[in-house]
């Protein structure tokens, strides 16, 4: 069974509107921006700035559109090659096996010349990259302190980085407060030290003089009651 000319004639029209669709955006595209330079879009003398952000918004934009465009010209090229086929009596026909692709099929899809056992692309590939079996993730794909290695990990990279600052106010800390010393993960943990007391007990290098340090962890643990008032000698 072959198609009738009728219905050929009917997808004919069809992709002869969709071409005409693609040539019509094709135009306007060209008058978008998508053809000007982005340093004329964005008014910086250069894309490359002190901080990507600068420009991400048409950054992204751009990317997008180009994107898009690709889509537009893949489609126009998939309509031109269905019209042709049109012309050489073979549309209709799958190019890969030669067996008819059925009216419903077309009618959802003019400008295809797959049938559906054949169809490109219509395998979702779950394949991870090679690279993956033989690369640890870094810092052992961890971003809290573990309990067996309390070595530099994930969450210590973080912090360091955080130290210099980011966009969160003190009502976003763990603790609520108003000190934006103790803003990010974990930032109220003991930093060089374990105890509260090592930090503000010191001893000469023979380890026979001992000495207080008046710190702020000094003031915490005497307000806390956990110790009587020292001495510095």
């Amino acid at each position: 069974m072959t198609h009738s000319p009728a219905f050929i004639d009917r997808m004919k029209q069809r992709l002869l509107l969709e071409r005409e669709e693609l040539i019509r955006h094709k135009e306007q595209s060209e008058h978008s921006g998508l053809q000007n330079a982005l340093r004329d879009e964005t008014g910086e003398l250069s894309t490359i700035d002190n901080h990507p952000g600068d420009v991400a918004t048409e950054m992204f934009e751009r990317g997008k559109d180009l994107a898009l465009e690709e889509q537009f010209d893949l489609h126009r090229d998939r309509v031109e090659a269905a019209l042709s086929s049109i012309d050489n009596g073979s549309y209709g026909l799958c190019i890969s096996c030669g067996k008819e692709i059925p009216e419903q099929r077309l009618e959802a899809l003019p400008d295809t010349q797959y049938c559906v056992d054949h169809s490109p692309r219509q395998h979702t590939s779950h394949r991870r990259p090679a690279e993956e079996a033989v690369l640890l993730p870094p810092f052992g794909d961890s971003d809290r302190d573990g309990k067996d290695d309390p070595g530099f990990d994930g969450e210590d990279a973080w912090q360091v980085v955080e130290s210099w600052g980011n966009s969160d106010s003190p009502a976003m800390q763990e603790q609520p407060g108003d000190n934006y010393d103790r803003l990010g993960i974990e930032a109220v943990e003991n930093d060089g030290y374990v105890e509260d007391m090592e930090s503000f007990l010191a001893t000469d290098i023979t380890g026979r003089h001992v000495s207080v340090i008046r710190n702020r962890e000094y003031s915490s643990y005497m307000e806390r009651g956990e110790g009587e008032e020292l001495g510095e000698e």
